[in-house]
């Protein structure tokens, strides 16, 4: 609690910071981040902890026009080891850490939290106090955070007693800059994200509700805004790709889903031709899932596999079922899902798991589409947002839901170590609502 109590001193004495935060780490890389407190340079000292002198200094400068933003990717680092950084311009300056991912043969355990929906339905940054669940989750020591889409409400004005700054709909650029700003402004999670890495993806409302990439006209302004926002640097001949994987040791392999910027209309009727994926991103996933030889397979999907959601005709996530929960022709994108499970289950791939946020519930589902072959599928949050309920899951995913409970602000705690998955759901006053291990097969 050091780093968030030093933040709230500065804000105190009224004293301006940089923004940071560390992102898209590997074994040997990892992204560093800052907004800073004018134009110019900014520099960033690094070393491992313990280590008696700098080891790096990078450096970048940041412009009015980016919003003072920037960012460095860093090479040639140890695996396994937990760096610190100082981040400054001038007398300004912050303080952050991380750790670099195990080698792909280490069995290390691994600790990692992930949520969702931070901003909605006007609950923004509040006034005083800062959003009540970041104090709550930096009691947690965890290798990374998967900040699992809709890490701003673009599209829903602010409360009134929320802090200045975020009470219109954004449609322009700097609009959707101070948004993103508004909610990165909040004490807990600046302290968050300096105590450990983040891997982001955005879902809908970083750009409009239900947005479909291919059809938005307002998405590519969405997506400079979290590109500037959040440490990804994709690489330079795709700068608009935010799907991406990471190796976490033997034991853990992520692939993070771009489930927005690909996406045909969700008023088209489902089938072969629908997709939210894109063809590019449906081919990654598919022989990179198959081909990884880590136990555990994470895939972070901003929006469920099998809770219905958006209007019945136009179902925004990939169920196309109703409000019964039995599949309805023609909705969602239940034909792109259901081909890509079949994949996974013809090449035999085990221990896969699927975690979301975007409902404003949590839930644990086991589902088993085929006699042979199950996975896992992880809802949690909202970190601020309206509270929503469990409902009836689709049934052709033949889903077991092991716990569901709605009405609280939440997020997840998943430990992987060589013999057992251990996944907790907690809620914001820090009590663990729910816990379940998992054997690898």
């Amino acid at each position: 609690m050091l780093l968030c109590a030093s933040l709230i001193t500065s804000a105190a004495r009224g004293q301006a910071t940089p923004l940071i935060a560390a992102g898209d780490v590997t074994a040997t890389t990892a992204v560093l981040w800052a907004r800073g407190v004018r134009a110019g340079e900014v520099s960033i000292d690094l070393a491992p902890v313990g280590a008696g002198a700098v080891s790096r200094r990078v450096s970048f400068r940041v412009r009015e026009e980016d919003d003072l933003t920037g960012k460095a990717r860093v090479t040639e680092l140890t695996p396994s080891t937990r760096y610190r950084y100082r981040v400054a311009q001038d007398a300004a300056s912050a303080e952050g850490a991380f750790v670099t991912a195990p080698p792909p043969t280490e069995p290390a355990r691994v600790r990692f939290l992930w949520s969702g929906d931070l901003g909605g339905a006007g609950l923004c940054r509040p006034m005083h106090g800062g959003f009540a669940i970041f104090p709550t989750m930096l009691r947690h020591s965890a290798d990374f955070f998967l900040f699992v889409g809709d890490t701003v409400y673009t599209d829903v004005p602010c409360k009134p007693e929320a802090a200045p700054g975020g009470d219109f709909r954004a449609s322009t650029l700097p609009q959707y800059r101070a948004r993103h700003r508004h909610n990165r402004e909040d004490v807990g999670l600046q302290a968050l994200l300096q105590r450990m890495s983040v891997y982001a993806i955005w879902d809908d409302h970083e750009v409009r509700n239900d947005f479909a990439g291919s059809v938005e006209p307002l998405m590519p302004i969405g997506r400079q805004a979290f590109l500037d926002y959040w440490p990804i640097v994709p690489a330079e001949e795709e700068p608009g790709r935010l799907y991406r994987g990471v190796r976490w040791g033997r034991l853990l392999e992520l692939f993070i889903l771009d489930t927005r910027q690909y996406r045909s209309d969700n008023r088209q009727p489902d089938g072969p031709g629908k997709t939210m994926l894109g063809a590019a991103q449906r081919r990654w996933l598919l022989d990179a899932v198959t081909s990884s030889t880590a136990t555990w397979k994470v895939v972070v999907s901003s929006v469920t596999l099998s809770v219905p959601t958006g209007r019945p005709e136009r179902r925004d996530g990939w169920s196309g079922a109703n409000v019964l929960g039995f599949p309805q022709e023609g909705a969602g994108f239940a034909t792109e899902r259901d081909a890509l499970l079949k994949t996974f289950r013809q090449r035999d791939v085990r221990n896969l798991i699927f975690v979301a946020a975007d409902v404003h519930h949590a839930e644990l589902i086991r589902h088993h589409p085929h006699l042979e072959w199950s996975f896992h599928e992880f809802i949690a949050g909202p970190l601020s947002a309206g509270l929503g309920r469990p409902r009836p899951l689709d049934l052709g995913l033949n889903p077991r839901s092991l716990f569901a409970r709605g009405g609280v602000f939440s997020f997840g705690e998943v430990i992987v170590e060589p013999s057992v998955l251990t996944v907790r759901l907690i809620d914001d006053g820090d009590s663990v609502m729910f816990t379940h291990t998992i054997g690898p097969e």
